[in-house]
């Protein structure tokens, strides 16, 4: 019996690379996107892989240097390679995004699965919290927390995970409210099953899928939102390489250096729209099922 199940298990991943390989092939604006999210992960984990120039070193007389093959996206007014500070400002803007979407996601689903099974009072009250939370524009929401909390790259990602706090509980909760009421849930609750083990083993597997596939959709928000912070001044200080202050930098040389803000600028639109590509996608596909 083990033996089949392994066997089943093994002839089915080939299929499934196999599938993906064709949607790929059949979609190249997925294939383009999937490519960019790995070149970014790339930059994450291996910037010295990407480019050996020093994001800190400015080099005087190769000031505002338009883009060329020794400095693919120019120099800014510092002589410094834009490039280099782009690429190793992935690692800083990645992390602060993947742990804002983490701070909604848990916090968010935590809110929602309370909120759906209990029901009465307790729901009540949580949803009429979440209504006051969404009433408010995300990035004003954000501006205000990570003012109260202090400024820093950490606490941008806090701000941004609590202002995406909000939509991951009401989806969660109607989840919850969908699932409640299945025959195993109610076997469950008969059988003396407590509340925290009806909620994490029966209910919180099932719920899951369309939260998650919400955590895909809202994680290139969240990257515009985690780099809007750092443009307005929220995030490291200079001379950190993240990608918002780099586009803040070269906002007073627009008409003398356009390089210096449009191609890290271009870097945040591409993979926003390359994860926005990529989650509808799997969206898509998960409806499809």
């Amino acid at each position: 019996m083990n033996t089949q199940a392994i066997s089943r298990e093994s002839l089915a991943r080939p299929g499934r690379l196999l599938a993906a390989a064709s949607a790929l092939r059949a979609r190249p604006v997925l294939t383009v996107s999937v490519a960019v999210i790995l070149l970014v992960l790339g930059w994450a984990l291996f910037p010295q892989a990407f480019t050996s120039a020093d994001p800190l070193r400015g080099v005087p007389q190769d000031a505002l240097l338009p883009p060329s093959a020794t400095h693919w996206f120019g120099t800014d007014h510092l002589g410094r390679d834009i490039y280099a500070r782009t690429v190793h400002g992935t690692s800083t803007s990645l992390q602060a995004t993947s742990l804002a979407v983490l701070i909604a996601l848990f916090l968010g689903g935590a809110i929602g699965l309370l909120a759906g099974f209990m029901g009465g009072k307790v729901d009540a009250v949580l949803m009429r919290a979440t209504d006051i939370l969404m009433a408010i524009p995300t990035l004003l929401l954000s501006m205000a927390i990570v003012t109260v909390l202090g400024f820093g790259t950490v606490h941008i990602a806090i701000a941004v995970g609590l202002s995406y706090v909000a939509t991951f509980g009401r989806l969660m909760r109607g989840e919850v409210l969908r699932w409640r009421s299945a025959v195993f849930v109610e076997a469950a609750v008969a059988s003396g099953v407590g509340i925290r083990g009806i909620l994490l083993r029966h209910i919180a597997p099932h719920a899951a899928g369309p939260v998650l596939a919400l955590a895909a959709l809202e994680f290139g928000a969240a990257v515009l939102a985690v780099s809007s912070l750092s443009f307005l001044g929220f995030g490291a200080p200079p001379p950190a390489p993240e990608w918002g202050l780099l586009i803040a930098e070269g906002r007073n040389y627009i008409a003398a250096a356009w390089w210096y803000t449009t191609m890290p600028g271009l870097v945040v639109a591409t993979v926003v729209l390359s994860a926005n590509q990529i989650a509808r996608y799997a969206q898509d596909l998960g409806e499809s099922k």
